[in-house]
């Protein structure tokens, strides 16, 4: 707070990251306090209680939004089997048990030099950054204990579907997936790029369909993503009063003429 910088940090499906937003002429109290937090967290049992209970409240909200809901069933049919499959929060009995010294023991194991990155954006000098990182980063552990090395196995796609049918609810979640461009395709970018320009429709925005680009016609982008959908097989999430919903083989088969 004296410094008007902000810390905080958060976790996906594939990383946790620590960050920290301040002035340029802060850079080096940022990576030493970032140094901090992830080489000396005390792990108190209070502050652990405390999280606790955030979490537990974050689950509540989760299970609460249906389209949240719908999307983490998506990822556990798209990637069944595998650890990308899980929910980032996780289920309510982990974070009821988990312990101080399952979080020590997850630190010790999975927190090595080779697996972590320094990265900045803005007013910052490499050479200066090059500097701060072995300064505060050289006692990070390259050693695994034992054959304690992680297996990070591909996470493979599965198309499939699942359904969670509760006609009391108002409206229908539903969600479909194709597997896409890996990060070091060269078709990430463009990908990219094309989700950008169509981001989300909803009919209550302001100016609904008249917000769309001029210049971004259907064939744009169907030249752009036709390789990723044209008969593939979609993962598919469905919640809510889903007796209208397609069945899984008709939708499948009407991915074959996306492409026309």
């Amino acid at each position: 707070e004296s410094m008007g910088a902000h810390l905080s940090a958060y976790t996906s499906r594939e990383h946790t990251a620590y960050y920290m937003k301040t002035l340029a002429k802060d850079l080096p109290k940022a990576v030493e306090l970032l140094a901090e937090v992830v080489q000396s967290s005390s792990l108190s049992e209070a502050d652990i209680e405390l999280q606790r209970s955030v979490v537990l409240r974050e689950l509540e909200e989760v299970q609460g939004s249906l389209q949240d809901v719908c999307l983490d069933v998506l990822h556990a049919t798209a990637f069944q089997g595998t650890p990308l499959g899980h929910s980032v929060i996780g289920p309510s009995a982990n974070a009821r048990t988990l312990t101080r010294n399952d979080l020590v023991e997850y630190i010790n194991s999975h927190y090595k030099a080779p697996r972590m990155v320094l990265a900045t954006a803005g007013g910052v000098n490499h050479d200066e950054l090059v500097g701060l990182a072995k300064q505060h980063f050289s006692g990070v552990s390259f050693e695994y204990e034992g054959d304690a090395v992680p297996v990070l196995s591909p996470c493979r796609f599965t198309g499939s579907e699942i359904r969670m049918r509760d006609d009391a609810m108002p409206l229908a979640h539903i969600a479909i997936a194709v597997e896409g461009a890996g990060v070091a395709s060269p078709d990430i970018v463009p990908l990219m790029v094309a989700n950008s320009i169509i981001g989300s429709y909803d009919i209550t925005f302001g100016g609904g369909k008249n917000k769309s680009y001029a210049a971004v016609t259907p064939k744009i982008v169907r030249d752009v993503c036709s390789k990723y959908i044209y008969d593939k097989c979609p993962a598919v999430s469905a919640v809510g009063p889903i007796e209208q919903v397609p069945d899984y083989n008709r939708m499948r088969s009407a991915m074959y003429w996306l492409r026309f």
